[in-house]
């Protein structure tokens, strides 16, 4: 992982997730080095990116999120070749290996609903090496705890996420950060 997006993670342990354009303007105002985008258009996510970088943010594309991109590598293409974001975050493992190919940061995003997931999300980390795993949801300390002794990268939670304790706990359990819509917790 690259130095800049690593001292990113450090410096904002608590990341501002954004899903409309009053968030958009919200989040530049926030502490938060790094803006995960999660809205937007194939016609609108440049412009959207553009704002993020004007406001000195490291800007992540949920590739999911977007309307009007597949979930085939070219939408990567796309993303890298039509913004200036420097990363994406996805659930579709080939989407992380194709981002990483084109030199943009990746987040896996996962959601741990029962015990089997646990299973999953090893088998698909030895295949792809995102940069930092996401779990949903977040306010699981206890699996954070698991999750961090079994992964060894940064771990993000996610989800849930609205009250101070929740982000204590979270990063006491060993979180990297934890990202939010949740405009209140940006600015705790």
């Amino acid at each position: 992982m690259k130095k800049e997006f690593k001292e990113a993670l450090e410096d904002s342990p608590i990341i501002a997730a954004i899903k409309d354009d009053r968030g958009l303007e919200k989040c530049l105002g926030c502490d938060s080095k790094i803006i995960f985008i999660l809205y937007g258009d194939v016609l609108t996510i440049p412009s959207i990116v553009e704002r993020v970088k004007v406001g000195g943010k490291l800007a992540f594309v949920h590739m999911d999120l977007v309307q009007g991109l597949s979930s085939k590598e070219v939408a990567v293409d796309f993303i890298a070749n039509n913004t200036k974001a420097d990363g994406i975050i996805s659930t579709k493992g080939a989407l992380i290996q194709r981002a990483k190919e084109l030199s943009l940061y990746t987040v896996m995003r996962f959601f741990v609903i029962d015990s089997m997931a646990y299973g999953n999300i090893e088998r698909q980390l030895q295949n792809v090496k995102p940069d930092v795993i996401e779990v949903l949801p977040g306010p699981m300390p206890s699996v954070v705890r698991r999750m961090h002794g079994m992964f060894h990268r940064p771990l993000i939670s996610s989800g849930l996420i609205s009250e101070k304790e929740d982000v204590y706990a979270i990063l006491d359990a060993g979180a990297t950060s934890i990202s939010t819509t949740n405009q209140d917790v940006w600015f705790l």
